[in-house]
């Protein structure tokens, strides 16, 4: 398991399991280094963090409370397994969210016959961005739940996945259910934060048989484990600004991405208004909020068999996964 870098606030959130895999996992209240089992603390039991949130807003105070509270049997964590810290049913993932990612990738996949310099191609690209953030509508798609992975998992690199990528993203948590939410009550909806790694397969996002049809989001996003999530869920309430967090992928230890949130089209309320308007969000859910530049695609190196992937977050802490060729996990 990797060093604990202590999230920001008195306590998160997690899912927890015995090193010798004795016990199922449970949810967990981390503070200063310990676990306190919420099974055992609380005294309705939740089944997991999702239950958790389900109660989210009566539940709160009993966390913060308990943080402090020393009589409790805590467990080291040293001594626990960490897994992704809830089960999402739904998990909507935001595109083309990051300004500088989004004029990196269409410049580097402008066409050949392009007459302008890549200079005036930036410049052009980046004041369509900023009109797209004044005027437009984000853009979002669907994962699937089992795409989850914890956050110290190794990740199996599919055999025809031809260019797997990592995209490190900022990751909402839904606390109530949220129908037709405006954007000044969206944060309201929020139970905290965590990291995702959204990895996606470069070689299969275009349907290369129907172009008419476009991206493919089922066959470059969703194979097992391909979302390494946690290690933690922060509320809310210990992050100061969602909009002012730097996001830092480091491959090998070479630094790829490190950008701040601050370079999103649409900030954490637009996105969860925006899905909220057709879609109805539940507890547990997920909003990835889109990754920043410095993607594999961009420098030209993909991912491969036991190259390491370590994602952090301010105030989230760090999550360290293996990547793996399928057949050799």
């Amino acid at each position: 398991m990797a060093t604990l870098v202590q999230p920001a606030g008195p306590f998160a959130l997690g899912t927890f399991s015995a090193l010798d895999g004795d016990r199922d996992p449970f949810p967990g209240l981390l503070a200063e280094g310990r676990v306190l089992d919420l099974n055992r603390a609380l005294d309705w039991a939740p089944s997991g963090v999702r239950a958790v949130l389900e109660r989210w807003e009566g539940t709160l105070p009993l966390l913060r409370a308990l943080a402090g509270d020393d009589t409790h049997d805590w467990q080291p964590l040293e001594r626990l397994r960490v897994h992704a810290p809830v089960e999402p049913r739904q998990i909507f993932q935001s595109g083309a969210n990051y300004r500088q990612h989004v004029i990196d990738l269409e410049v580097a996949h402008r066409s050949p016959d392009d007459p302008r310099t890549v200079e005036e191609a930036r410049a052009e690209i980046a004041a369509v961005m900023d009109r797209r953030a004044a005027e437009d509508l984000p853009y979002v798609f669907i994962g699937l739940p089992t795409t989850i992975a914890g956050p110290y998992d190794d990740v199996v690199l599919p055999s025809w996945a031809e260019q797997p990528d990592w995209e490190l993203e900022l990751a909402a948590v839904i606390a109530k259910p949220a129908y037709r939410v405006p954007v000044e009550e969206a944060l309201e909806c929020v139970a905290g934060y965590t990291i995702a790694n959204d990895l996606t397969d470069r070689a299969t996002v275009f349907r290369r048989d129907m172009k008419a049809i476009g991206t493919d989001w089922l066959r470059c996003k969703n194979a097992p484990g391909f979302t390494p999530l946690g290690p933690w869920l922060v509320p809310a309430e210990s992050i100061a600004d969602p909009g002012d967090l730097r996001v830092t992928l480091k491959l090998n230890g070479d630094t790829m991405q490190d950008e701040s949130t601050k370079d999103m089209l649409f900030g954490i309320a637009r996105l969860v208004s925006y899905i909220s308007q057709t879609a109805r969000l539940l507890p547990g859910d997920l909003v990835l909020t889109g990754s920043p530049a410095g993607n594999g695609i961009h420098w030209g190196r993909l991912l491969r068999d036991g190259d390491v992937m370590e994602g952090s977050i301010t105030g989230l802490g760090v999550q360290r996964t293996r990547c793996v060729a399928e057949g050799t996990a």
